[in-house]
Order: structure tokens, then sequence, then C-alpha cells
């Protein structure tokens, strides 16, 4: 039986224990030194970051991002994870969206700062050439009852795929325009993502409030963001263990040990364990079973990327979205460039999400198809000579936003008080994003302060939305 008493305000800093340094653990423990308490991060890798991390290229030495990750100005606490641990500066803010037809035309998207949202795209879209005029209508009708639709509960077991259809959205408009937006950001086909993760793309990311669509891009490898990371929490005292694997946790009346490998088990006050869902089966005490049995019914859905370095530019943009293509989004460097000595090459990313299709595909194949999607769309890609590449598939990159997923999802506290969850796939009312990995740190961290008599809130709310999107319930 766990014990939930001895807990309560302490005159002493608690002592706790975090298990993974991915983006969920580290955002905990950032909130918990902020708060005066005394932490320990243990990662079983030789690096942080998790899943959203970078690695070091065995032919370059240098390093590379397992997968362009971006966020939004609606990820307002992922921005505030940077601004406490100051790396805020190493992201790049795009404005503008540019997308790019299968015949190479060019439409950007952008908000007209003087208008509210969710007017403030209208002028934009409305010249979204690979559109007609009335998909574009159709669309923004759908759009409407999309982002008014009440009584979510009832669509719970709803696909969004299947209720473009019932809206009688076209089908060309549903792969240029609704699989655009929403493969990229959920990771998931239409037909089986839910109804209410896409709904909350659309209106947290686009229709409430004028900045939240802007795009922020690393500008260096993850793994340097995630150095300047621990730098922060080495200044607040807290300790950070890399390659140090965690075993199954044990709790007496007022502690948890975790035993460590190789060295002797530790004892804390708290532990948040945030890892993969997957890994939880082997930490967690057995009296915990109900919460492995529910992580083991989360799946996962796949992100391919494609790391390109050609001889020469083949455009002139930060980023580029392709319609209707394998190819989703390319970014362009900064970049290592594939010899360290030659700086005449040009590095690209290209990201493929929803990638399941792809497993058992021939890599060449890939390669050549996507080559084919850059050069159908510059020019300059057709002059360009690909100097090397790599291609990384991450089957286990994000958990499937299918509408069961909602019921397995748990919370971040569990019925030992002691014991916390992290991580994108507990409860946090975002799809698997860097902003629901840092939000539940977060949470966890506000959990523990509360059972330490400690009101500190640590979530910081969404972006506020125009009077416009208030008057029209766009919540």
């Amino acid at each position: 039986m766990l014990n939930n008493d001895n807990l309560g305000s302490s005159p002493t800093a608690a002592r706790i224990g975090i298990v993974g340094g991915g983006l969920a653990g580290l955002a905990a423990a950032v909130a918990l030194v902020d708060a005066g308490q005394q932490v320990d991060v243990f990662e079983s890798k030789s690096r942080l970051g998790g899943r959203a991390t970078s690695f070091e290229d065995p032919r370059t030495n240098e390093l590379i991002d397992n997968c362009q990750h971006v966020a939004m100005g609606c990820c307002t606490n992922f921005l505030d994870f940077c601004d406490r641990t100051s790396v805020r500066h190493l992201l790049r803010r795009d404005t503008k969206l540019h997308f790019f037809s299968s015949d190479g035309r060019r439409s950007d998207l952008s908000a007209v700062k003087c208008l509210p949202a969710p007017l403030h795209l209208g002028a934009s879209f409305m010249r979204l050439s690979y559109l007609s005029f009335a998909e574009r209508v159709r669309i923004c009708r759908g759009l409407n009852r999309l982002a008014q639709s009440r009584n979510l509960d009832t669509k719970a077991e709803l696909t969004i795929g299947a209720w473009l259809r019932a809206d009688g959205q076209s089908e060309h408009a549903i792969r240029c325009f609704w699989e655009v937006v929403l493969v990229s950001a959920l990771a998931e086909s239409l037909e089986r993502a839910s109804f209410v993760a896409a709904r909350k793309v659309f209106v947290d990311g686009f229709l409430r409030a004028n900045t939240a669509c802007h795009v922020y891009v690393p500008i260096v490898p993850l793994r340097q963001l995630y150095d300047k990371v621990a730098a922060h929490l080495s200044n607040c005292k807290a300790s950070i263990h890399l390659r140090q694997s965690v075993g199954r946790l044990a709790v007496a009346t007022d502690k948890v040990r975790l035993p460590l490998r190789d060295v002797a088990a530790r004892e804390y006050d708290f532990v948040v364990v945030a890892t993969d869902a997957r890994r939880i089966s082997d930490i967690l005490p057995f009296e915990l079973s109900d919460l492995v049995d529910s992580a083991n019914s989360i799946t996962s859905s796949a992100i391919t990327s494609l790391h390109l370095w050609f001889d020469r530019p083949i455009f002139d943009l930060p980023h580029a979205v392709l319609i209707d293509r394998l190819s989703q989004w390319i970014f362009a460097g900064p970049s290592p460039p594939v010899d360290a000595q030659d700086s005449s090459s040009h590095y690209y990313q290209v990201v493929i999400s929803a990638a399941q299709d792809l497993r058992g595909r021939d890599r060449e194949s890939v390669l050549d198809e996507v080559l084919t999607d850059l050069r159908a769309t510059w020019s300059y890609a057709q002059q360009a000579k690909l100097l090397d590449w790599r291609m990384i598939s991450e089957p286990h990159a994000v958990f499937s936003v299918s509408p069961q997923v909602e019921r397995h999802r748990p919370p971040q506290r569990t019925s030992c008080p002691r014991i916390l969850l992290a991580g994108d796939w507990t409860r946090t009312g975002w799809p698997a994003t860097m902003e629901g990995a840092v939000r539940s740190g977060y949470l966890a961290a506000e959990a523990i302060l509360a059972q330490l008599g400690l009101d500190r809130p640590q979530v910081v709310p969404d972006l506020k939305p125009s009077w416009l999107a208030r008057w029209l319930r766009l919540t």
C-alpha cells in the first residue's frame, strides 16, 4: 500500500529526482530549482533532449538534429521555458509562412497586425493561388464551423477526416489545405487524427491571437541549446547525470528509493518520471501498474527527415511548405557543412510527418522522390549537385493523436503523491509537441510544490484572444 502521509510544507528544500533529460524533465527541473528545491536529473543517454535532440554524424563529426523541431507563437510554455533558461535568442521567429504549389507557384500566409484575429490572416489566405475561389470560401466556412463546435465530448470518437468529408470539403481542398496544416502539426493522417486535436491546431494556432501563427525555429543544433539549459540548471545548483540508467522505484513512508546502475541507490522526497511512455514499465513500482497499462495503449506515429547538402543554394527562403507532395516542409540552414573545410556546401532538411507509409520503402527511392519534389519547385534545384545526404526515420517520434488516445493519457499526479509523471504523452490538453512536453514538466512541478505548501503556479496562460475571437467564442 502506498503511503500518502507525512506530506506538507517543509522549512528545508525538498530533494527531487527527475528520471529523463528530455524537454519534460528539463522543464520540471527548471521550475523546481527556480522554486528553491534540490534537483538531480538522470538521463540514460549521453546527451539531453530525449527525442528532440542532435547526434554527431560519424562521417563529418558535426552535430545534426534528428529532425527539425519548431514551435509556434501559441506555444506559451515552451517560449517561457526558453526565456527562463536564456535560450530565446537561439530561436528565429518567422512571421510569414511560404507555401509552394505543385507547379511551383508561391503563396505567403502572414498576419495583418492591425486586424484582430481571426481576420488577421484573411487577406493572405484569400490569395492562396493553389486553391480555387470556391474552395477558399468553403474552407473559411469549414474553419468557422470547426471553431464554433461545442460539446467536444460528443465528438471524442470522431476523426477530422470523417468530419471534413461530412462538411463537404473537396478532396483537393483536403489534400492541399487541411492535410498541409494538420499532418505537419499532428504527425498523423487525417483518417486517424482526432477532431478535437485538429480543432485545437486551428483555434490556438491561427484563429485566436494575432501572433499565434508565428513559427520559432532553432538556429543552432538542439544539443547546443540543451547545453545552455544544462548550464542554467548547474548555476542553480541542480545536478545532471548522463549515461545513468535508473531501476524500479520503491516507495517508503516518506521517501522514494531510486536505484542507479553501478552506484548506490539514492532516496528522494519526490521523483518525477519524465521518460518515454514505453519505458515507464521498467521504472514505476508495481503498485502503479495501471499506469503502465495505459501507457502501453498509446500508439506511435513516425516522422522521417532527409538531410541534404548541395553545392549551391536551391532557394532563398528560411523555409518552405510544399503542397500535395511527399516532401512537406523544407528548412534551410544554418547548418554544419558536409565537410568542415568546405564552406561551399548548402544544407537543407526535408521533414515528412506521419511517415508510417515509408516504413520498409527503399531509402534511395525516398530520396529520388524528394529530389523530384525540389527540382519541380525551384529551378535552382535542377542545377544543384547533391553532395551528401542522410535519412533519419523515427518510428516512435510522437504519440498518435487518435480519438482514443485521450482516455489513455494519465495525469501528472499518480496514486502515490511522491511519484509524478511528465512527458508530452501525459494529460496536457496538447498533442505531441514541445509545448506539451514543457507543460507536463511544469504541471508535475506544480503538483510537488503544492504538496510542499508552496502556491506557485508554473503553467503560463495561453495567448490572450483578440476581442473579436472572444466575441466569436473561439476558445
